[in-house]
């Protein structure tokens, strides 16, 4: 009576495994187990380890045995959202891996292993939605890595060697506690407000150029109501006094 079910969560079997091997856009071999009600990975599967592409998402597993280093062609695993508090350290030995998603787990940072930095060539890494309250500097050894995840855990900050990565493009590290975060977000925004402006002098403009950007600043001064100041001597008729009615002299005005 409800075999298979219950604490013990469905039981996957070579025949449903076998059934749940899909072809992947680019032609891998793509095992999906993702949503079904998993608790404890179903040792079958390892007849199966010539797959690309492994999913084990959307299940209650607490744990993932070493001998997921079988895998060797596996180039991308997705685990998020099970209860896993723990990595082993054999994960690093999946050395073709480009995609690596572990993102709403119980991870802590000892239990996550040394060994991620062995992935040469990992790509994508999303470590989202963990009990991370550091991220281990070893992570700078993962040169190819271009998307990295570290949103709503208990950061309070992200080593240099992992912000620097080479390649890295995306970095998701919202909702960690940085201290002064505020202040950061306000220095970033004061940057990017200024990163397109550039000035030059006019007299490094060509003539054509040159005659552009006066042709704009007398649309832009159009546009306000200004009238364009006549060239040669500057006058200031809005001044008060006393400059009003200072003299060419102003040695002799002061002394007055």
């Amino acid at each position: 009576k409800g075999k298979g079910k219950g604490q013990k969560g469905k039981k996957i079997t070579l025949k449903i495994a076998k059934n749940s091997i899909r072809i992947s856009l680019d032609g891998g071999r793509r095992l999906d187990l993702s949503h079904m009600g998993i608790t404890t990975f179903p040792k079958c599967i390892l007849k199966l380890a010539d797959v690309d592409e492994l999913d084990l998402s959307r299940n209650m597993l607490k744990k993932i045995p070493s001998s997921i280093q079988k895998f060797q062609k596996l180039r991308w695993l997705d685990l998020h959202s099970n209860q896993l508090e723990e990595l082993p350290k054999a994960i690093g030995m999946l050395q073709n891996l480009f995609y690596l998603n572990i993102c709403n787990n119980k991870l802590t940072t000892k239990k996550l292993p040394e060994e991620l930095n062995l992935l040469k060539n990992l790509c994508i890494l999303n470590l989202g939605l963990n009990c991370l309250d550091s991220i281990p500097t070893s992570l700078g050894a993962l040169k190819e890595l271009k998307e990295l995840s570290l949103f709503d855990n208990a950061l309070t900050t992200i080593p240099s060697n992992v912000k620097n990565l080479p390649n890295l493009k995306k970095l998701n590290a919202k909702r960690n506690p940085f201290p002064d975060s505020t202040k950061q977000e306000e220095h970033v925004d004061s940057i990017k407000r200024i990163e397109n402006l550039y000035l030059v002098q006019e007299k490094d403009l060509c003539s054509s150029c040159l005659k552009i950007c006066q042709d704009e600043r007398d649309k832009l001064n159009k546009l306000k109501n200004v009238t364009p100041r006549p060239s040669g001597k500057p006058s200031f008729p809005l001044l008060l006094t006393p400059n009003s009615s200072a003299k060419d002299n102003q040695e002799e005005w002061r002394l007055r």
